[in-house]
């Protein structure tokens, strides 16, 4: 890749056609990410170019060694067969659970057909020790499979000479009916377990070991099963390869599927959410535009108001006006995916003095505490305070009004510690407060009961909950209510780690 280097950078010579100003304002050095570009061979000497058949070859050799000879006797056991088919999820249960091993039955069944055509083949049942071994021999590479089977496959072919060795005569040449049974058998197993590729050069191999048997090893013999043995296990082998593409295909679709499923949905839900803002927006914003405007004019239906009347209408006004615009902000961005939001900041605990006077304002005495010392946090934890500040505010206004609220932020190690507590409300109350389940009878705030209408305490859980804090929220000894809220914070060592 080139990069832009100065001039005391460059060790390389420039070019005698290059001007002094071109040479002062660009200097480029030619960096490879893992070595020096060599010069390019000559063509001449065939190293420089290859034909698309010999990078055809390479290629095919390179699956070759990869598919039989890399680590050919690794283990790798046959998983259990899957129990949620369409025919297996409708059996009993003892049933269901022993069909997960029917692939291993399959397996031992093979073998025991190879190791009974090696033995009745080769002697007379029960009564030729060289029988019993041929037959093992048989059996041995189909079991094989199980655990190794790119090592089954070359177990076999390994086994076929020796079986014939061992019964010496004029029988069938190279394959022995036990060993035809034997290798037969792992070509399909294997060519089931792995992949089209390696079904193809595994019957590329048997066809050339029996080439060169016949060639070599087979004048001896009336008869040779090269031919039976390269076309059947032609025929097993493209029957298993189709199955594997049958397969793949089916996956992919599925595959497919779900994601065009997942895609529905989403557009679904937007389309949902798209309808919900637009009504939510239609009934809220009518409403709170209407709040704003009476609270503007209603100190001029009034002959000579009281400044603490006109003050408190303007904070009404501030307040409708600033929800107003944070509910079209938000709606704005549930409504439209391209919806870009504005520049204006979201707010910090730097901004939460405002919201203190704001809150004292209508009538809620608060004292706030910090302790620690005071530092910049990450902008999710200080929105979250923030509104959790907010939020608890807002319901000692509803629930407790008339008490005193004391808000303590603490700075400590690790994270940031938030505490909003308000006192009992005082009898009588200045304003009666709405009676409900949500309300103590001094006053104080209980957290809303699942089916309520109210969502504070829910909207702060969940917020310290998506930032892997800690909150408690309960009514406190004297009839207040208290929010403890935790919010932890990586130190700037532990991001570094």
């Amino acid at each position: 890749m080139a990069r832009v280097v100065p001039e005391t950078d460059a060790r390389e010579p420039l070019s005698a056609g290059t001007t002094a100003a071109t040479r002062s304002a660009y200097r480029v050095s030619v960096t490879e990410t893992t070595h020096q570009q060599s010069p390019a061979a000559p063509r001449g000497d065939g190293a420089g170019t290859r034909s698309p058949e010999y990078q055809a070859a390479r290629s095919a050799l390179r699956g070759l060694r990869q598919d039989l000879f890399h680590d050919p006797f690794a283990y790798r056991p046959l998983p259990p067969r899957r129990t949620d088919g369409p025919f297996v999820r409708r059996l009993p249960a003892r049933p269901r659970s022993a069909a997960q091993h029917l692939p291993h039955a399959v397996v031992g069944a093979l073998a025991l057909i190879a190791l009974a055509a090696g033995a009745l083949s080769s002697g007379l049942p029960g009564g030729d020790v060289a029988a019993l071994l041929i037959g093992l021999l048989c059996a041995l590479p189909v079991c094989t499979t199980l655990v190794r089977p790119v090592g089954a496959f070359w177990l076999s072919l390994a086994v076929t000479p020796v079986v014939a060795l061992i019964k010496s005569g004029d029988a069938d040449w190279p394959w022995m009916p036990g060993a035809f049974v034997c290798h037969l058998a792992v070509l399909v197993v294997v060519a089931l377990r792995t992949r089209p590729r390696t079904a193809v050069w595994m019957w590329v191999l048997t066809a050339a070991y029996a080439f060169l048997s016949d060639v070599f090893f087979g004048g001896s013999y009336y008869y040779t099963n090269s031919g039976p043995m390269t076309v059947t296990s032609a025929f097993a082998l493209l029957a298993v390869s189709l199955w594997h593409v049958r397969r793949t295909a089916q996956q992919e679709v599925t595959a497919q599927q779900t994601v065009t499923a997942h895609e529905r949905s989403r557009r679904t839900a937007l389309e949902e959410r798209t309808t919900i803002a637009r009504e939510l927006h239609d009934v809220v914003a009518h409403h709170m535009s209407v709040v704003a405007i009476q609270a503007e004019a209603a100190p001029y239906r009034v002959e000579n108001p009281p400044p603490e009347l006109e003050r408190a209408f303007a904070t009404i006004r501030e307040n409708a006006v600033a929800a107003l615009t944070e509910l079209r902000r938000i709606l704005g961005v549930v409504r439209a995916e391209d919806y870009e939001a504005p520049d204006a900041p979201q707010p910090t605990l730097a901004d939460l003095d405002a919201l203190l006077v704001n809150v004292q304002g209508a009538g809620l005495q608060v004292e706030k505490v910090v302790t620690g010392a005071v530092r910049e946090l990450p902008q999710g934890v200080e929105l979250s305070a923030y509104r959790i500040v907010q939020e608890a505010l807002s319901n000692s206004l509803r629930h407790a009004p008339g008490a005193g609220a004391r808000v303590e932020i603490g700075y400590v190690l690790g994270g940031l510690g938030v505490r909003v507590v308000n006192g009992p409300a005082p009898r009588p109350s200045l304003v009666k407060p709405a009676r409900h389940p949500a309300t103590t009878p001094e006053g104080g705030l209980r957290p809303p009961p699942p089916t309520g209408a109210g969502h504070g305490i829910t909207g702060m859980r969940e917020r310290v909950t998506m930032l892997g804090g800690e909150m408690t929220a309960g009514p406190t000894d004297d009839g207040g209510y208290e929010v403890a809220v935790f919010l932890p914070v990586a130190m700037a060592n532990e991001g570094d780690a």
